[in-house]
């Protein structure tokens, strides 16, 4: 997630016109544009979001943005798309072989490093679900249930060797999404609540804290945790 937005190639940018040869000056300006846009989408949600705003945002006229993207529902796809992709990288950095304390713990952290790094990415993602998924939801049913699956089975390779309580790998995945994206989609209700305390990064390190604390401790072995203590 930490790199800049994926260009998007729109293909035909008019009827019977090919996407041209790509340039410095074309990349820089499809950046500009999906930089401007996720500000858009992310605030205002798809239906919110016009091709006249995210213009006026990335400072251009709007048949200037449109020889780029043909259509807003075009930016807003390469938007989710790279969204979706740095959004898994820490499941699929989650090890069958680790140990299974320090995989979890690292996912938090991992989760929760792009949730205070990048707000606008996590709630242009919850946009979408909250709309029913309308733009992406072959990628949800692929390439998503593929990886999910894939670590589920880590999960449960995991108990099955006892090295974990036994519980349901797919509820596990999604608490460990809701509890990890919330301090991005719902930042403004952290801070109000927290107060002070959220004026810098430290509710991310407390929030870690907690969460390592309540997931090792709910999927570790009796026996096992117990000789943590």
């Amino acid at each position: 997630m930490s790199e800049a937005p994926r260009k998007a190639t729109s293909g035909q940018f008019a009827s019977g016109q090919s996407a041209p040869r790509r340039t410095r000056i074309k990349d820089e300006k499809e950046s500009r544009i999906l930089e401007a846009a996720l500000d858009i989408f992310s605030s205002h949600g798809y239906r919110g979001a016009t091709l006249d705003r995210i213009a006026d945002a990335a400072h251009l006229s709007k048949p200037n943005l449109l020889y780029y993207f043909r259509n807003k529902e075009a930016i807003h796809r390469a938007l989710i798309a790279h969204v979706l992709s740095g959004w898994l990288e820490p499941l699929r950095a989650l090890h069958a072989d680790g140990d299974p304390e320090t995989e979890i713990r690292s996912y938090i952290r991992r989760k929760l490093l792009m949730s205070r790094d990048f707000p606008r990415e996590s709630r242009l993602f919850a946009n979408e679900i909250l709309q029913g998924a309308p733009h992406i939801e072959q990628e949800l049913k692929g390439p998503l249930r593929e990886l999910v699956d894939e670590k589920a089975a880590v999960i449960r390779g995991w108990a099955e060797a006892g090295k974990i309580a036994r519980c349901d790998p797919y509820h596990l995945i999604f608490a460990l999404w809701a509890t990890t994206q919330h301090y991005a989609d719902f930042d403004v209700q952290v801070r109000a609540v927290l107060g002070e305390p959220a004026a810098t990064d430290r509710r991310f390190e407390d929030a870690a804290d907690f969460l390592e604390q309540l997931f090792t401790r709910g999927i570790l072995r009796t026996d096992t945790a117990a000789g943590k203590n």
